[in-house]
């Protein structure tokens, strides 16, 4: 370009600064679910360099994380994991005692019902995502939470198994909140403060995953539990388990009722960004309309390589999340670590613990120095490793030395403490998720879909590995480590599948995608 059509240019630029920064690239960029903002000037400056941003606007980067609405959809989050989980430590015995069944059928139906949970919403998933993108966040988001703060209360008057199915799988139909939370906190956010709202709402489905066991269990059978509370009361004697949903329910009824008094509606926002957007763009350029079919959506160029990453990375959690309870207790000599079930206890409370610190304090500026991507193949790398480090660990207990015992509890702790670091691959894949929807509106079906491969992988995944661990053990294949070895393998697979994650997450693909134009204007 010729230095007098450059000065032609800049003058041109400094008269309409506010109208321009429209390029090939401004259509992506400016629909990034997680780069949208209210502002259509602040929108469309997104697709710019840094520099380039118009004095009176502030940058994308610098729009604070509104913490409140954070707050209330992460308590929100809480739901779904409680709902799921708290019926874990009396399922069997509720099971037994409703259908009269020998302790040997007891474990198939307790699974079934723990299962259909999970199974069912795989079914509706789509149907709430695409409510979600049709309707609104919020109306969904509150409706689901009185769905299943009702259904998971029933639970507990279960009276026969075919009612504790019915109603197992009731909780499972209204399972939107989860939809709809992901979407929120996206469109919530900005490039600089995604990693940070989606570490809180990684951190608040562990709570969940911890306070539902915990409330199941200290509230099941209050009239045997706590006779000095409870016995006597022909309520609890006859529904031993109905104090437990209660207090499941109520928790739901309450983020129900906090969700409808104080999280705002976020669809209309990024709408309205969006068709703020289309409108500064360049005459002759078409706004392609946004897809909302989830056929529609797959076609989109790095989809189908998202999801496929977010499904393996979910697949090896719910993997290893199955295998080291009964890894850690089964015995030395048959490949595992022969802890007691205090020893578990204290050595799961380690790793949420670890989990927690890694998504809340290391994510956030780990992606944003290396971008979603390179946090994705970082973990990675050290997936495979850090499953290779069981059986070994396991060899080295094995020996029955006092050093190799001193080895041993060094070792365990310390990897017990770095490996849950794997966990930021669950919140990179929902970021990796977010910057390739090719619109806001396509949020919560995109969501959607990825979640109805978790709901099937979480029905499925724990009852294969675990019994692939069984077979394994029983018949000393590999030498007991046969599970391990499938799922290092795996590891490694999911290494190979983060080289092909689209541009969209990596580092400063914003700042670089707007480059050329500078260097024309120059």
């Amino acid at each position: 370009m010729s230095s007098s059509n450059s000065s032609a240019g800049n003058d041109k630029r400094d008269n309409d600064a506010p109208a321009v920064l429209a390029s090939e690239t401004t259509p992506l960029l400016a629909t990034s679910p997680v780069a949208m903002t209210a502002d259509s000037d602040v929108a469309t400056a997104v697709a710019s360099d840094g520099e380039s941003h118009h004095p009176l606007l502030s940058k994308p980067e610098d729009k604070p994380l509104p913490k409140v609405q954070i707050f209330f959809l992460c308590c929100a989050r809480l739901v779904e994991p409680i709902a799921f989980f708290s019926i874990f430590p009396y399922i069997n015995q509720m099971v037994q005692e409703n259908g009269q069944l020998d302790e040997v059928d007891v474990g198939f139906y307790g699974g079934m019902i723990e299962s259909l949970f999970s199974l069912t919403q795989m079914l509706v998933m789509l149907a709430w995502g695409r409510a979600a993108d049709r309707w609104g966040r919020k109306p969904i988001l509150v409706s689901s939470l009185f769905g299943v703060a009702i259904s998971v209360s029933l639970f507990g008057l279960a009276r026969s198994i075919w009612q504790m199915i019915l109603l197992r799988c009731l909780a499972g139909v209204f399972a939107g909140t989860v939809v709809t939370i992901r979407a929120m906190i996206a469109e919530h956010s900005t490039p600089r403060t995604q990693a940070r709202a989606f570490s809180w709402f990684a951190f608040s489905g562990n709570l969940g995953l911890f306070l539902g066991p915990l409330i199941g269990g200290a509230l099941a059978d209050p009239a045997h539990q706590y006779p000095w509370a409870f016995g006597g009361v022909p309520f609890f004697e006859q529904f031993p388990y109905a104090l437990s949903s209660i207090v499941v329910g109520c928790i739901g009824l309450a983020a129900a009722v906090t969700s409808a008094l104080f999280i705002e509606e976020t669809l209309h926002k990024v709408r309205k960004a969006s068709t703020s957007s289309e409108s500064n763009a360049e005459d002759g350029d078409a706004a392609k309309p946004a897809p909302t079919s989830a056929l529609s959506l797959l076609k989109v160029p790095g989809v189908i390589i998202v999801l496929f990453n977010y499904g393996h990375a979910m697949l090896l959690g719910f993997a290893y999340t199955a295998i080291i309870p009964v890894f850690w207790f089964t015995n030395t000599s048959l490949g595992g670590f022969g802890f007691t079930p205090l020893q578990i206890s204290l050595f799961m409370g380690l790793t949420g613990l670890a989990q927690a610190i890694w998504l809340l304090f290391a994510f956030p500026p780990l992606q944003h120095r290396w971008g979603t991507n390179g946090v994705l193949r970082a973990c990675g790398w050290v997936w495979p490793f850090f499953f290779i480090s069981m059986p070994l660990l396991n060899l080295i207990r094995y020996q029955g030395t006092h050093a190799s015992e001193i080895a041993f509890w060094v070792l365990v702790p310390i990897l017990t403490i770095t490996g849950p670091g794997v966990s930021m691959a669950f919140t990179g894949v929902q970021l990796a998720l977010n910057d390739v929807s090719p619109a806001p509106e396509s949020l919560g079906t995109l969501n959607a879909l990825a979640l109805t491969v978790t709901s099937g992988l979480r029905a499925i995944m724990p009852a294969l590995f675990t019994s692939l661990f069984a077979i394994g053990v029983k018949n000393q294949i590999l030498w007991g480590y046969l599970v391990w070895f499938i799922i290092t393998i795996l590891g490694f697979s999911y290494l190979f599948s983060c080289n092909f994650l689209p541009e969209a997450s990596e580092k400063d693909y914003g700042r670089e995608t707007a480059e050329p134009e500078h260097e024309d204007d120059e």
